[in-house]
């Protein structure tokens, strides 16, 4: 029905209440006092320095390496952790251009080269920086390539990036540049005794070489001898040279002459190298080296350079790495020439004395094996850790690498012999009775650790561990025990059969898993 004019007045009076209404309460509140912001002091650029060096370091310095000059010590950087904290940088560099200046010399402090693309970009960046303002190149201090076979970097790449690198304090190559095939064709500027010229300067801390080609080591490594690295605290040197052995006449005469290094800070030295160049490295001055990791990539330790070394330098070594696996040496014998085994096979059995390698390291303190390694069964009663090192009076830690393998490759870890009804002393007999041999009291009387350094083997034993692993462990602990020596993982904390216990109770309780379905 049609509504009278009294109601649409009432209507319109209401409607003008309301808005009055809000109105009124939109004054009152443009009324109120704004909150006052407050005003920060001014933060001079030396301290927003000293900020953003924090927030870019977090917890890993990259160039402090006073913590990786033990054998024992795993790597403290990862692809992945150094992604992580490349993406801080970047984020802060980003935030202005004050900050972006202040993060410019970390941002480029450590470079790990991956991939090929990444050192030829590196390198067209740094020769495009030439053009405009300051190279980048001066702020890298660490420079890391670990590639995959398919990428590795280019000499030229590398020499480029060296180029603009006067500062490094830390070089790691892990076979990771191309080697150089066509002759003619070559770069005299990136020939490897140019590129180790350029890295082998005053400031460098931390070196992994790699020799890739057949040149003898004393003429490979002779801008050593301009006595530049006085610095250097880590030295590694490989060769990647799967023919070297086809010239052994050649190696033997140059390595017959004696190269004037002089090492001053050296402390740690790692080497994979043939016996004849264990005679040119004996005659290095390295009166500071006590860290020493040898892998012989002939396989051939009953030879006078090999000796030689271990005259000249073992009574300063408190800390020994005697490593080759099973795999290692497997390689070896299918590869070398026939004729090259039947020479280091006559080598070794016309040694009828044992390596007296106890007495020329009478300080040594800490030795590393693998377990993996060709274990000896020539005693009847024990297994030596090493066939080089059986006893020692003096050695106080002892660690073990690759048990993990064992664990996992022994032919009596399968689903058949892992029943609940097994009987607990069958746990990895063989390896069992490898790491027992090393707590033998005549063997190494003042030992007091064994560290287990596979991070492998520790998830092994602590995360969904399988019942033979805790066994195994379980006699390893109680062995232990009985000899008063202290069991521990790879950081260096103890292990103890209410860890295992503990680890156990945690599988029995845990939930089940999509792989359990």
């Amino acid at each position: 029905m049609p509504r009278d004019a009294t109601w649409h007045q009432q209507v319109k009076h209401r409607l003008r209440a309301i808005a009055e209404r809000f109105s009124n309460n939109k004054r009152s509140r443009s009324r109120q006092p704004l909150p006052q912001v407050c005003n920060l002091p001014s933060i001079p650029p030396e301290v927003w320095g000293i900020i953003i060096q924090h927030a870019c370091l977090l917890d890993h310095d990259p160039l402090d390496v006073s913590q990786e000059l033990s054998f024992l010590e795993s790597a403290t950087m990862q692809l992945t952790g150094y992604r992580y904290i490349m993406r801080v940088k970047l984020a802060l560099s980003l935030v202005s251009k004050e900050w972006n200046a202040l993060c410019r010399p970390f941002l480029y402090e450590f470079v790990w080269i991956s991939r090929s693309v990444q050192a030829r970009l590196l390198a067209a960046m740094l020769r495009a920086e030439d053009k405009t303002y300051g190279s980048s190149g001066q702020y890298i201090r660490r420079l890391h390539i670990e590639t995959l076979a398919l990428e590795r970097c280019t000499p030229a790449d590398l020499r480029t990036i060296l180029d603009h690198a006067p500062h490094l304090h830390v070089f790691s190559d892990h076979q990771s540049v191309q080697r150089q095939q066509i002759e003619h064709l070559l770069d005299p500027r990136c020939s490897p005794e140019e590129l180790l010229r350029l890295v082998a300067h005053a400031t460098i801390r931390r070196l992994s070489w790699t020799n890739y080609d057949h040149t003898p080591f004393p003429l490979h490594m002779h801008p050593l001898e301009s006595n530049l690295a006085i610095r250097l605290e880590y030295l590694e040197l490989s060769s990647y040279a799967p023919n070297a052995a086809l010239q052994p006449a050649l190696a033997k005469d140059a390595a017959q002459r004696d190269m004037n290094v002089s090492l001053p800070s050296l402390r740690a030295l790692k080497v994979s190298l043939d016996n004849a160049t264990f005679a040119a490295l004996a005659s290095w001055d390295m009166p500071r080296l006590t860290n020493l990791s040898v892998l012989s990539s002939d396989f051939c330790y009953t030879g006078a350079g090999f000796a030689q070394f271990f005259r000249a330098h073992g009574s300063k070594l408190t800390q020994l790495e005697l490593g080759h696996s099973s795999s290692l040496i497997e390689e070896h014998y299918l590869t070398t020439p026939r004729h090259i085994l039947h020479a280091q096979q006559t080598a070794a059995a016309g040694a009828r004395r044992p390596i007296p390698l106890a007495d020329w390291c009478p300080n040594l303190r800490e030795f590393v094996c693998s377990a993996d390694a060709e274990w000896h069964w020539q005693s009847p009663d024990w297994i030596a850790p090493h066939v080089l090192l059986p006893a020692h009076p003096n050695v106080q830690l002892i660690g073990i690498r690759d048990i993990d393998k064992r664990l996992r490759d022994d032919p009596d870890f399968s689903s058949a012999s892992m029943s609940a009804d097994a009987d607990a002393d069958t746990a990895y007999f063989t390896l069992f009775e490898q790491m027992s041999s090393l707590l033998r009291r005549d063997a190494f009387p003042n030992l007091r650790f064994v560290r287990d350094l596979s991070a492998k083997s520790h998830r092994m034993r602590t995360v969904r561990p399988a019942e033979r692993v805790v066994r195994f462990w379980m006699n390893v602990v109680r062995s232990c025990q009985e000899r008063g020596v202290w069991l521990e993982d790879h950081s260096g904390i103890n292990v103890t059969v209410r860890n295992l216990c503990q680890a156990r109770l945690n599988q029995v309780h845990a939930w089940p898993s999509w792989d359990d379905s």
